[in-house]
């Protein structure tokens, strides 16, 4: 048998070269937050002089401390001690980034990484959005009896729930109240159908959090048309609303439409029916859901 002197050597080896690599491993990630040795002490409770000696590989750090350490870097306590080569630095800085991210720039992120399971979470629903006036209704009603699928206004599904018109729970719970509402009905609509057409009122874009559920659990097309044609093709529904009393109307319009497009262009399709038929649109649309398959075949 070797003396235990000799027989110890290699262990005692690794655990100086782990302590080194942990010194190291703070150091850099202390100077790319950009951090004062000082900074990091006051943040993690460990003195400076402590925190030089490890920096230096000359601290054998207790667990505790060392976890004290990892939150004051906002860092994964085992990212500190596990020895990584360029990719797996390149990894935790990634990661990193998508911890920080928004909700709509982690959707993107995962439906480009990882399209199939994006496409099972979407199952065959569709939802069309854009400004009222884009043909949402009349192209999602059309749709419903060619592929034999259910059609469902968000909106009208929300005063079902709600017993009362949406003017009403607006009065009643203003725009936070409604926009609940919308939430948790858009969430039912997922739970209760795996296949389903459904055209969203154009502001669900101000809530983003309901937006980026739509986002990841719905094909979504966006149409879109000219701000002179949202207007006209809502008075010829009969509204007039829009224009009465209003000679700013249509600026208005405008700038609505301009804030809003970075939310519409993140839908999966865009479909522009400006100046065409009922039909030539919904022929359009009708060959994108199959050329993307997104309700199955034509059921007619």
């Amino acid at each position: 048998m070797m003396p235990d002197d000799i027989r110890h050597m290699p262990f005692e080896e690794d655990v100086a070269d782990l302590i080194a690599h942990v010194g190291r491993t703070v150091l850099s990630l202390r100077k790319a937050r950009r951090m004062s040795r000082r900074e990091l002490s006051e943040t993690s409770g460990v003195s400076p002089r402590y925190l030089a000696k490890l920096e230096a590989g000359d601290g054998n750090i207790s667990i505790g401390l060392l976890k004290r350490v990892a939150l004051a870097l906002d860092t994964p306590v085992e990212q500190l001690l596990v020895r990584e080569d360029h990719q797996g630095a390149e990894i935790r800085h990634l990661t990193q980034m998508y911890r920080r991210a928004d909700a709509g720039t982690r959707a993107r992120v995962l439906q480009m990484l990882d399209p199939a399971r994006t496409r099972a979470q979407k199952a065959e629903r569709l939802c069309l959005v854009g400004l009222r006036g884009a043909g949402k209704s009349t192209l999602g009603a059309k749709l419903a009896v060619t592929f034999d699928a259910p059609f469902i206004e968000l909106n009208d599904e929300i005063e079902r729930s709600a017993g009362i018109p949406v003017a009403e729970i607006i009065a009643l719970y203003g725009q936070e109240g409604y926009r609940q509402l919308e939430a948790d009905t858009l969430d039912n609509i997922v739970k209760k159908h795996e296949r389903a057409i459904v055209a969203v009122a154009g502001g669900i874009v101000s809530e983003e959090t309901t937006f980026q559920q739509l986002l990841s659990r719905f094909h979504t097309v966006w149409l879109r048309t000219s701000p002179n044609e949202h207007m006209e093709r809502v008075r010829a529904q009969g509204d007039v609303r829009p224009m009465e009393g209003n000679p700013q109307a249509m600026l208005q319009l405008r700038q609505i439409l301009k804030a809003r497009e970075v939310y519409y262009s993140q839908a999966d399709h865009l479909l522009d029916t400006g100046g065409k038929p009922v039909e030539v649109s919904q022929a359009e649309l009708s060959d994108l859901i199959q050329t993307y398959q997104i309700l199955g075949s034509d059921r007619r």
